[in-house]
């Protein structure tokens, strides 16, 4: 089996005495509320999903990950996990003291011992994680309405907060464990905040036929307008796996986490995230964590050669699409047919066919798994 990144898988979930215990000294603590997305990083902390984090990044870290894209110790880490509030909410909390972390509902989800806190400059943390300051761009917003001082400590989970989708959970430790008992020596991760057409099945497969088994690891949290509804995405793609996945080849659980959308740096981390989970491979497809016109199509695969060391090996696919000769799902290096007999996997265009009430032909997507789509009144984030 892989070794989670940094060697060592992260597990900070109190259990039995010392969680009531934590539960007893919260009841006095200086707190914080928490957003949902808050709160997912402070879960994917405390399960090892953010393996080697045993806590939001330290300013050291901080500065190396901005600028070296690596924490302060050299390994790989590219997109910065921090927790932010204002200054009169740091003023009230002394180093050493331990802070109850809450989520909006009041209920407590964990402590934080505090080891530091520092101020950070939100102009210079959004042009080189997004590689751009236009406003635009859904992570540079995210970046420019955070609050100003970042604090640092260790998290104690105390309880995940339920969500709709918790059917769908699996930890690393859970993955791992479930990986090996398929006897899976090799694993291909998919991450995918979309529902799946043809172009998909085909990158998933390919990747499949030199592989034990494949991770359908699907990204359920905030995302931007337009997108999937989380429900849409895991009903369409618990479809596609019913009707054309072995199901000793396929497994699917989600990974509670926001879209960043920080392309070639979140293709990094995406990887670091399955690596985790078990995975030995990830498929990194054409604009990889991308949004609009921001990272050159290719950019999220070119990354990885900055990244010998990462320990989990990247499968790259082009361009691929339908060929009307070929009668199959191809791509560049295999259809020797011109342009006029390819059908390409346009997102936005099989979108706005569902928009329209139209089903997309079956050389685009699953009649099955259009009719999924077509089911729910809403499927999109508005």
């Amino acid at each position: 089996m892989i070794q989670p990144h940094g060697g060592k898988l992260v597990d900070r979930v109190l259990r039995g005495s010392p969680k009531d215990e934590a539960l007893e000294r919260a009841k006095t603590l200086p707190g914080i509320i928490l957003d949902a997305e808050s709160v997912s990083d402070v879960e994917n902390i405390a399960n090892g999903v953010y393996s080697p984090l045993e806590g939001f990044l330290g300013k050291a870290d901080f500065r190396n990950v901005l600028n070296q894209m690596r924490l302060a110790n050299d390994l790989p880490w590219t997109v910065p996990i921090v927790l932010d509030v204002t200054r009169q909410e740091a003023a009230r909390f002394k180093v050493g003291g331990e802070i109850l972390l809450a989520n909006e509902g009041g209920r407590p989800v964990a402590l934080l011992t505090l080891q530091e806190a520092y101020d950070y400059n939100k102009e210079e943390m959004a042009e080189k994680v997004f590689n751009t300051l236009d406003r635009a761009h859904p992570g540079v917003a995210k970046v420019m309405a955070m609050k100003d001082v970042l604090l640092v400590g260790p998290i104690d989970l105390i309880q995940e907060s339920p969500t709709p989708f918790d059917r769908y959970k699996l930890s690393p430790k859970e993955t791992r464990i479930l990986f090996k008992e398929k006897g899976w020596r090799t694993v291909v991760g998919f991450q995918t905040r979309n529902t799946p057409h043809n172009g998909h099945e085909y990158v998933q497969k390919a990747a499949l036929t030199f592989t034990d088994g494949i991770f359908i690891n699907p990204v359920i949290g905030k995302k931007k307008k337009g997108d999937f509804k989380d429900e849409v995405i895991l009903a369409s793609y618990e479809e596609l796996i019913r009707h054309y996945y072995l199901k000793e080849r396929a497994v699917m659980a989600i990974l509670q986490m926001e879209m960043r959308y920080a392309g070639p740096r979140e293709a990094i981390h995406h990887a670091v995230i399955r690596k985790n989970f078990g995975c030995t491979h990830i498929i990194i497809g054409r604009d990889h964590a991308g949004v609009g016109s921001y990272y050159p199509p290719y950019a999220a695969q070119d990354i990885f050669e900055e990244f010998p060391d990462l320990g989990i090996v990247p499968l790259f696919f082009r361009a691929f699409y339908y060929c009307k000769k070929c009668r199959s799902v191809v791509n560049e290096k295999i259809c020797p047919h011109p342009p006029a007999d390819q059908i390409q996997y346009s997102g936005t265009k099989i979108r706005d066919m569902l928009v329209k009430g139209e089903i997309p032909p079956p050389e685009l997507m699953r009649p099955e798994v259009a009719k999924i789509i077509m089911g729910f009144k809403e499927p999109f984030n508005d």
